[in-house]
C-alpha cells in the first residue's frame, strides 16, 4: 500500500499528517503486507516546515511549488497561481511515479495540487480540516475530495454534508506517552520548580515574545520558584535569551523545538496561541493554558478557538490586542498561584480532548481503498 500525504507550510497543517502516518504503520502491525515508512510520501514546499521536520521523522518527501492567495498582492497573486499550475505538473509527476492507493491532504497550498491531481486520476482522496472556519484550499477542495475529515461540528456548514465526518484531529502517539526523565534529560531545567512552556507557533511570534520579555519584569519576585521553556523563532532567539539571563531568571530558551512531547511533559503551565493542533495536544494531556489567540488567522478562527475553550473553563485568553507584559505577568501569577483553578482547567481540558482521531481517519481511508 502507498500513501502520500501532501501540504503543511505549519506544524498545525503538518503534524496531524504525521500523526495519520503512524496510524497506518501501527496498524499494519502484524498483518502480512507490513506498511513501511517508505511507503508513506510526504508532500510539501522546500520552505515549509515539512522540508526540516520529516526527514528528521524517516518519510520520504517531494516537493513542489506552491504559495498562498489569500491577503497577497496582486503581482503576488499572479505569481501564487503560475505556481499553482507547475504544481500541478509536479503532482503528476509525483502520483506517476508513487502511484498511490490514497491521497490525503492536510492543508496548506502544497495540498492542493496534489489533491486536485489524484482526484482526476481517480485516487482516493481525504482532507483534514482542522479549524472551525476553513481556509481557502480546504473549502475549494471540499468540492472534489472523497471525505473531509473535521475536528469542529461548526465547520460542516462549509462542506457537502454527506461527505463530512466528525473525526477530531490527528495528534502524535508520543505526545500521549511521555517520559519525564528522557524530557529532563533533554531539557535539564530543575524539577522541583514551576515550569512554563512558551511557544508562538514553529516560527516563533514576536507580540508573545515581546509580552514575555516584558512580563518578566513584572515576575521578579518570583525568580526562585518558577522556570521557562520559551521556543522563540529565529528572529526573536538572541533578543529574548540575553533578557532572561540579564533579569536572573531560571530557563532554556531556544529557536525550535522538534521534541514537543517532552517540553509538554515537564510544563506546569502552557502560554500559546490557539491554532486548532495546538489545542488538540494540549488538551489530550490536559495542560493548564493561557490562549493567545494570533489576530491575523484566516476569519478569526483562532479566536473562535480559544474562545470556546475559555467557556469550558479549559484555558484562560488574552486577545494579541490587548497582550501586554503586565496582563501576561498577572495571569501567570494567577495560575502558578491557585492550584485548585490549574486542576480544575486540567480536567475541563482533558474532557474536551480527542485521542482517537487518527485511528478514525485511517479507518475512512481504508474503507475508500477497499471500494
Amino acid at each position: 500500500m502507498k500513501i502520500i500525504i501532501a501540504g503543511g507550510g505549519t506544524g498545525g497543517h503538518l503534524y496531524p499528517g504525521v500523526a495519520v502516518a503512524e496510524e497506518f504503520l501501527n496498524r499494519s502491525q502484524g498483518q502480512k503486507e507490513r506498511i513501511q515508512k517508505s511507503d508513506i510520501v510526504f508532500v510539501g514546499t522546500e520552505h515549509g516546515i515539512e522540508s526540516r521536520v520529516i526527514p528528521r521523522e524517516g518519510y520520504p518527501i517531494r516537493f513542489l511549488k506552491a504559495e498562498g492567495l489569500v491577503g497577497k498582492s496582486l503581482l503576488k497573486k499572479i505569481r501564487a497561481l503560475i505556481a499553482f499550475f507547475f504544481s500541478l505538473s509536479g503532482a503528476y509527476s509525483i502520483v506517476r511515479s508513487v502511484r498511490p492507493d490514497v491521497v490525503i491532504g492536510v492543508g496548506g497550498y502544497a495540498s492542493v495540487g496534489m489533491v486536485l491531481t489524484a482526484h482526476f486520476k481517480g485516487i482516493p482522496t481525504i482532507i483534514l480540516e482542522q479549524n472551525s472556519v476553513p481556509g481557502f484550499a480546504n473549502k475549494f477542495l471540499g468540492k472534489f475530495v472523497d471525505v473531509i475529515a473535521l475536528t469542529y461540528q461548526e465547520s460542516i456548514a462549509f462542506f457537502p454534508k454527506e461527505k463530512s465526518y466528525l473525526t477530531g484531529n490527528p495528534i502524535r502517539k508520543q505526545i500521549l506517552q511521555r517520559d519525564e526523565n528522557k524530557a529532563y534529560g533533554l531539557f535539564p531545567l530543575e524539577k522541583e520548580k514551576f515550569t512554563v512552556f512558551v511557544f508562538g507557533g514553529s516560527s516563533g511570534a514576536k507580540s508573545i515574545n515581546n509580552a514575555m520579555v516584558e512580563a518578566l519584569n513584572y515576575l521578579l519576585d518570583l525568580r526562585q520558584n518558577i522556570q521557562f521553556l520559551h521556543q522563540t523563532g529565529e528572529r526573536d532567539y538572541e533578543t529574548v535569551k540575553d533578557t532572561y539571563r540579564r533579569l536572573g531568571f531560571s530557563g532554556i530558551v531556544v529557536p525550535f523545538i522538534y521534541r514537543m512531547a517532552e517540553a509538554y511533559s515537564i510544563a506546569d503551565m502552557v502560554i500559546c496561541r490557539a491554532g486548532a493542533t495546538t489545542l488538540s495536544e494540549i488538551t489530550a494531556i490536559g495542560k493548564p493554558a493561557i490562549l493567545i489567540p494570533f489576530p491575523h488567522a484566516a476569519s478569526n478562527h483562532q479566536e473562535s478557538n480559544a474562545r470556546k475553550l475559555e467557556d469550558m473553563g479549559a484555558a484562560r485568553m488574552i486577545l494579541d490586542r490587548e497582550l501586554r507584559g503586565e496582563v501576561l505577568a498577572d495571569a501567570i501569577r494567577s495560575l502558578y498561584g491557585d492550584e485548585k483553578a490549574r486542576k480544575e482547567m486540567q480536567k475541563a481540558a482533558l474532557a474536551f480532548g480527542r485521542i482517537d482521531a487518527a485511528e478514525k481517519i485511517v479507518d475512512l481511508a481504508m474503507s475508500l481503498i477497499k471500494k
